[in-house]
């Protein structure tokens, strides 16, 4: 039998790609997990549980807030990994994880969420840090060697799983190299229809700046309607200041509280080009349509006229547009929520098995 090893960028905090690790682990909870550092105080609990092995970045001070400040030392982290014992490698990566030395005779599948962000589109990961003038001249040279770093560890990939068919193409232009899409895990079974409607339409996002949330609260703001913000981030301070008493921000929630908050809302707003996006897949798993800019992941999750909407671009006119075509359309809670079971966590956990057998 095959031995396998798992190797994640970093535990620091919890998203979407820290809920693949917990599928993954579910289905081989013996196998060990290195990474670059681990803050289980960051992390659910069911972390603590896992065989995580962090490498020496470990061990260096201020980890909790100045993780970024020590960017050029993760590709040393992940090639410091000893992963001789193992026949497979599954690297869980956005940005260092592929990077890690694989055995000669072992085979390594790395299941991307994106190329890394920060070295292909630098401009705007430069804009939307609000750096000081000194990192902004440290930056640039930094970036380009991780370019540099990231295409050469590229090459020590076998096979490259995407996300989504958005980021396979992704994959394509930075690697040159061809993806299978193997959609990531949602938990439907968190989710359910409500009985009741409420008048809000909500979002849930990690507030910085790139999400397009300041645009929705300018659109909301002008139309008066009831909106509701889930999520925490930098950006926070910036929105409370622009939005109007229409406007309410619920923080951060727990599970249950956002299963209530989706099931309940007149729509989920999603205005991001996001590489997926879980939340389009929760709201619809909740009964609710979603309206969504027309680009990234959302093209692939949400049905247009049977889970939701799209707008085009970033204008009121096209908000507004998509909004009259939500209002006028009748939808069917239990046909969304019948969209949504492609992406259960179920699925995922089969064709992972499925793909590393074949292996």
């Amino acid at each position: 039998m095959s031995k396998i090893a798992i190797v994640h960028d970093y535990l620091n905090q919890y998203g979407g790609a820290e809920k693949v690790i917990e599928a993954f682990h579910e289905i081989y909870p013996d196998v060990p997990i290195y990474t670059s550092i681990f803050l289980p105080e960051n992390l659910p609990a069911s972390f603590q549980r896992m065989d995580v092995r962090p490498s020496f970045m470990q061990k260096l001070p201020g980890l909790k807030k100045h993780f970024k400040k020590y960017l050029l030392l993760y590709p040393r982290a992940v090639e410091s990994f000893d992963l001789r014992e193992y026949d497979v490698i599954l690297s869980s990566s956005s940005a260092f994880a592929k990077g890690a030395r694989v055995p000669e005779r072992a085979r390594h599948v790395c299941y991307c969420y994106s190329p890394m962000r920060f070295v292909w589109n630098t401009r705007s990961y430069l804009e939307n840090e609000n750096l000081n003038p000194l990192w902004e001249t440290i930056l640039p040279p930094a970036l380009a060697y991780l370019r540099r770093w990231d295409l050469q560890s590229s090459r020590s990939v076998h096979q490259f799983i995407a996300i989504s068919e958005f980021i396979r193409r992704r994959i394509k232009n930075a690697y040159q190299r061809d993806a299978d899409v193997i959609y990531p895990p949602v938990d439907i079974s968190g989710f359910d229809i409500s009985p009741k409607q409420d008048d809000y339409f909500l979002v849930v996002s990690r507030l910085n700046a790139y999400k397009k949330i300041e645009f929705v609260i300018d659109v909301f703001n002008r139309l008066g309607l009831p909106l509701v913000i889930v999520g925490t981030g930098p950006h926070e301070p910036t929105l409370r200041q622009r939005a109007r008493n229409n406007v309410r921000f619920a923080g951060k929630v727990s599970q249950s509280e956002l299963a209530g908050l989706l099931s309940r809302c007149r729509a989920l707003i999603f205005p991001g080009e996001e590489d997926f996006g879980i939340a389009p897949v929760e709201a619809m798993a909740s009964g609710r349509p979603v309206i969504a800019y027309r680009g990234g992941g959302a093209l692939e999750t949400v049905i247009e006229n049977v889970s939701g909407v799209f707008f085009d671009t970033y204008t009121h006119e096209s908000f507004e547009a998509a909004l009259r075509q939500f209002e006028e359309t009748s939808w069917d809670p239990n046909r969304i929520r019948q969209s949504a079971m492609r992406f259960s966590k179920e699925i995922f956990q089969e064709k992972i098995k499925a793909y590393l057998n074949s292996v």
